[in-house]
């Protein structure tokens, strides 16, 4: 889930509301806010009325003049190389990569470009092609039906373009049409399934490093799609107007615009899921988070991986009730009256033992470095554990592997553990 940064440090920009939602280009919801006021004044002048191409007189003096006439042409030219023009309708849409550039406007049809002459095109029947992005072999098209579409370049040949998917999928919006609790309200007494845009889609954005896809629309949401499933993950109620533009950026930070006037920083909500989180914790580096939960599993997050999914952490038979991390230690304790010890290495998390002796659920943890093992070379820990059977134990940890002989005999004596970390399949 994406939830808005209410940090007091972001700037609120105003402007006018939107115009009505209508296809022409300078109805798409777009400010009337115009920066230049001929009357403003900045230092000793506007930027436009200091330009060496608004003197009032040929004769008046550029401010410029000092530059002499044979330099200028030592000066590198910017300037119109060409003009690409096709009769059939306004350019809503541009996407280039590797001097390949494709455009989107209200006709049908997707151009492609390639050394400024037109190479191909491929066809949209849901016309108005407000926004194009390109990851990888595919392109990503965002449509005034509310719809994203997903292009592929044939490998033989690259002026064909064939239509791999569409988001949602027709299987998608049939399934969720079937239960009442995938239906929100999007206008006063109004209601449409949640993973499907109600209005025009006016932008697209691509985290690759997550493979998400976030679309925003003038139905005032944006929505996350896991371009690896096609599946919508999530949809943002964003703001009160249509939003004009979405970009999303490092560690899971999106940003969106909106005719409302104002910009708005989101950051992703790491778990969603109905069991409850019961507890949490963070390594002593600050490189790993630990999530438990109440259906018995740990689920862990990586820093360095943009808070990346990192996989779960299966030891216990009910709810886990308090996590504890030191060293390449992870301690979890649980209403099945266990604390399970893992130790991590690297990604991989490995569960050492398991300790037992408590009669009731273990409620808290604290740990803390046995100093007399520094000495020895064998690094040990202090584990103390509250309980619901109103004990206090105090535990003596290695970071040490157990011998085999011994975790067999402990397996036999807990029942069926499932002693697991199962890595997490990337977003």
């Amino acid at each position: 889930m994406l939830e808005e940064n209410n940090n007091n440090n972001h700037s609120h920009i105003s402007s006018s509301s939107a115009a009505s939602n209508d296809v022409d280009d300078f109805a798409m919801r777009n400010s009337n806010f115009s920066a230049y006021d001929a009357n403003r004044l900045s230092c000793e002048g506007s930027p436009m009325m200091m330009s060496p191409w608004n003197q009032t007189s040929p004769f008046a003096k550029s401010p410029w003049s000092n530059f002499s006439e044979n330099s200028s042409q030592n000066v590198p030219q910017n300037g119109l190389i060409c003009s690409l023009v096709r009769e059939e309708g306004h350019i809503y849409s541009l996407a280039a990569k590797n001097d390949i550039l494709y455009t989107g406007s209200d006709s049908k049809n997707i151009r492609v470009w390639k050394n400024m002459q037109e190479f191909s095109a491929f066809k949209s029947n849901s016309g108005l092609v407000k926004a194009i992005i390109i990851c990888g072999d595919k392109i990503f098209t965002g449509h005034q039906d509310g719809k994203v579409r997903v292009w592929k370049i044939n490998s033989k040949d690259p002026s064909l373009h064939k239509r791999c998917g569409t988001f949602p999928t027709f299987f998608d919006i049939f399934k969720a049409s079937i239960r009442p609790k995938n239906y929100v309200e999007v206008k006063r007494k109004r209601t449409a399934i949640w993973i499907k845009h109600t209005d025009a889609i006016s932008c697209l954005s691509m985290d690759q490093e997550t493979g998400l896809l976030y679309s925003a629309s003038w139905d005032r949401t944006f929505k996350v799609w896991r371009v690896q499933n096609s599946k919508c993950v999530e949809s943002v109620k964003a703001h009160d107007d249509a939003v004009n533009s979405v970009v999303s950026s490092i560690n899971g930070t999106v940003y969106t615009g909106s005719a409302d006037g104002t910009v708005k920083v989101w950051k992703r909500t790491l778990l969603s899921q109905e069991s409850a989180v019961t507890a949490l914790a963070v390594n002593s580096s600050g490189s790993i988070v630990y999530g438990g939960s109440s259906d018995g599993i740990v689920n862990f997050w990586e820093l360095e991986k943009q808070l990346s999914h990192g996989g779960v952490l299966k030891g216990h038979k009910l709810a886990v009730l308090c996590l504890a991390a030191a060293g390449n230690l992870v301690f979890s304790g649980s209403a099945d009256k266990t604390i399970c010890i893992w130790r991590r290495e690297g990604a991989v998390h490995t569960c050492l033992s398991v300790l037992t002796g408590h009669t009731g659920p273990v409620k808290c943890l604290a740990v803390e470095e046995d100093k007399e093992s520094a000495s020895s070379g064998d690094k040990k820990w202090v584990v103390y554990s509250g309980s619901l059977d109103k004990s206090v134990k105090v535990w003596s940890v290695s970071e040490t592997a157990p011998d085999l002989q011994q975790m067999a005999l402990m397996q036999q004596n807990e029942g069926n553990f499932n002693w697991e970390s199962i890595p997490s399949a990337k977003y």
